[in-house]
């Protein structure tokens, strides 16, 4: 078959389904089905130009980005992978979210490769404004599985080797979750496998005990090799 011309794709395994996110060009390669016309835009927030290359980082983006896109009713969804956090708003909502980010940030868009700058508007084009009062709070579930987490990278040029074992762990050698010994809620295990292959870079996040099934030379985590705990909230569709 040709090349993919797909250059955004994220497959997420949960408890309770899979969640695909792909580009057009992605789109178009899958079947024919029923879908949500929803079409969403990508953000991502860099470094200024000439500081030290590191990431925004989640606590960054849930202050300055998530905060102030809720008090205006932008629904949000977060991609972490190895490399970046990615932020990704309904294609409707992008007057609010840029007329809202511009307060604080630079906003470009991509034309062809290249970052455009986006022409700031200070005034307010009948934006809704931001309601503090009146508003009765949303309560989420939250759960914190036992699992702990890596999150890995690896060369493209090696997926082929891993390529069975990928699909075999995605679709096939399902466990049931173990239960805490305990049994408080909350604290059992639970399924999660996450892969992204975006703009040719690879990110992976599953357990430890998934890993072990992986050829351990060809991952590529920090130089720390932490692992991570996962703070779930919520549980219902799209809700990440």
């Amino acid at each position: 078959p040709p090349p993919t011309r797909c250059k955004f794709f994220s497959l997420t395994e949960t408890p309770e389904d899979y969640t695909l996110m792909v580009d057009e060009e992605g789109f178009k390669e899958l079947p024919p089905s029923e879908f949500l016309q929803v079409r969403w835009r990508v953000l991502n927030v860099s470094p200024p130009s000439g500081a030290a290359v590191q990431a925004a980082g989640v606590t960054k983006i849930a202050r300055s980005v998530i905060a102030p896109l809720a008090e205006h009713h932008v629904s949000v969804l977060m991609l972490s992978t190895y490399q970046t956090d990615f932020i990704l708003v309904r294609e409707q909502d992008l007057s609010v979210v840029i007329h809202t980010l511009a307060r604080e940030f630079d906003i470009y868009r991509e034309v062809g490769g290249e970052p455009v700058p986006v022409a700031r508007d200070d005034s307010s084009n009948g934006f809704p404004r931001a309601q503090h009062g009146g508003l009765s709070p949303t309560v989420h579930p939250i759960q914190s599985p036992q699992n702990r987490f890596c999150v890995l990278t690896l060369d493209p040029e090696t997926l082929p080797a891993i390529a069975t074992t990928l699909i075999d762990v995605l679709f096939y050698s399902h466990s049931p979750p173990r239960e805490a010994a305990s049994g408080s809620p909350g604290s059992s295990s639970i399924t999660f496998f996450a892969f992204s292959l975006i703009e040719g870079y690879i990110s992976i996040v599953m357990d430890a005990e998934t890993q072990k099934k992986f050829p351990s030379d060809l991952l590529l985590t920090s130089s720390s090799g932490e692992l991570w705990r996962m703070v779930r909230i919520g549980g219902q569709p799209l809700g990440l």
